[in-house]
């Protein structure tokens, strides 16, 4: 059976509107009366061909298509297929067919049909079958919608939006934004984390207000953002954005804090322009980040376009600076309240200075490395994607003073910073207890091994 992985293509309507269906039948009569029957409570668009009914969709994006199956030049099946290939996506078929051949309907239920309906019909059946693929199809939407979400800004989640820029990148010419929010964890010091949420909703909400509506925004985590700006390659439109920005969100916060306010909220951003730069958003996202990096740099409150050109004068940080301006540079930013996730090379770094300073800080480190094991004959397995799981739950649960680094796959190593010997069971014991509640953890087991830090005599 074919196996999709992409999201199925629905257009959500607004309160009252019509859902739109796409007819196709090279039989004249048929069409006509199919049309008929749906009319009474759907908007309806029709084609007497496959390649008729390309450029109808092309046109009018139907919310589903109710198709013929043999008809002459292009079959029902090679119609879907050409559709559901150009928009990479799964679209909602549901196939007429006059065959009483049980495979027919096999065969397209492994295409992808979503059902099949036996001419002559009744009105009253053909109507109640589609509005059932209509509700099934809203509610995959709605599950979609809610696991591509940031539940605090309604924004793409950081998954989604990497994915979704991944393909953008790759496809689109436009601006790619690195988008931080500056000073924000004076917020939640100050006046405590509802009001920083209550400021990060406000945020996104200026993003959506200076980003153009084709343009992807979404939330990377903690204060980080990220955009793409559609069809803009034009360095003068980032710096208006960006202005605009920053003074939308003084007068907000204000508002929320009070016009005595004295937090130097503003928004930094790191620009790069695709394809001039590439088309790989990992190289991308890192070339906008060195631009953001300039501007922090320089005081904050502002954008920097990354270009091959100017590194040697721009964004190398050679020239000298305040001490003020390199604790902006070499701060952490993001998420500071769970594990650090580190790179195999900068977590031996770690490791090694640990182990140098361990016997005049006289602190109690302990090294461990974790193993996920999986069932050899199960190939339904992705372990990439359970490795990714299982990074997210220990970086969750352990302290911000922990330190995680994926080797591979299925191996984690992590570093608990200053902890007793009597303390590392209980670790492992939440460890276990909280992967017991994740789905993988049907298939997937862990082993574990730890050992204290020794001292490093060399």
């Amino acid at each position: 059976m074919v196996q999709y992985e992409v999201p199925i293509e629905f257009t959500c309507k607004g309160v009252g509107e019509l859902k739109k269906i796409l007819v196709v039948d090279d039989m004249l009569v048929s069409l006509m009366m199919t049309e008929n029957m749906l009319a009474t409570q759907y908007d309806v668009v029709c084609a007497s061909s496959g390649q008729e009914a390309i450029e109808v969709y092309r046109q009018e994006r139907p919310d589903m298509v109710l198709s013929d199956l043999r008809m002459p030049g292009m079959s029902g099946y090679e119609l879907q297929s050409t559709l559901q290939n150009e928009y990479n996506t799964i679209i909602p078929f549901m196939f007429m067919t006059a065959d009483d051949d049980q495979q027919t309907e096999v065969q397209g239920f492994e295409n992808g049909a979503m059902d099949f309906i036996k001419k002559p019909f009744l009105p009253d059946i053909l109507l109640r079958r589609v509005a059932n693929i209509l509700q099934t199809v809203e509610k995959i939407q709605g599950l979609r919608k809610t696991a591509e979400t940031d539940a605090l800004t309604g924004l793409i989640n950081k998954a989604s939006s990497e994915e979704q820029l991944t393909e953008l990148c790759k496809t689109e010419s436009g601006a790619l934004l690195m988008i931080d929010l500056d000073s924000f964890k004076l917020v939640n010091d100050i006046h405590g984390h509802a009001m920083g949420d209550k400021v990060l909703i406000t945020f996104a909400n200026i993003l959506r207000e200076i980003m153009g509506k084709e343009d992807l925004i979404g939330r990377m985590g903690g204060d980080e953002f990220v955009g793409f700006c559609k069809g803009i390659m034009d360095e003068p439109e980032i710096v208006d954005r960006t202005r605009k920005a920053n003074e939308i969100l003084v007068a907000e916060a204000k508002k929320l804090m009070g016009e005595d306010m004295a937090i130097p909220l503003g928004t930094s951003i790191g620009c790069v322009f695709v394809p001039i730069e590439g088309t790989d958003f990992s190289e991308l996202y890192q070339k906008a980040d060195k631009a953001l990096y300039v501007v922090k740099q320089r005081g904050k409150h502002g954008c920097f376009v990354y270009r091959s050109d100017q590194r040697l004068n721009d964004m190398e940080m050679a020239d000298t600076m305040s001490l003020s301006n390199m604790e902006v540079i070499l701060e952490e930013r993001g998420h500071d309240e769970e594990a650090l996730i580190l790179h195999p090379d900068n977590f031996r770094t770690v490791y090694r200075f640990l182990r140098r300073t361990f016997r005049a800080e006289r602190h109690s480190d302990c090294i461990m490395l974790i193993t996920l094991k999986a069932p050899e004959d199960d190939e339904t397995i992705a372990m990439s994607d359970v490795s990714d799981q299982f990074l997210d739950m220990l970086k969750s649960i352990l302290r911000r003073s922990d330190v995680v680094s994926k080797s591979n796959s299925t191996q984690f190593i992590v570093l608990l910073y200053n902890i007793g010997s009597s303390n590392v069971p209980d670790v492992v014991e939440r460890i276990k207890e909280r992967w017991s509640s994740e789905e993988p953890s049907e298939k997937i087991t862990f082993e574990c091994e730890w050992d204290l830090m020794k001292v490093d005599d060399r």
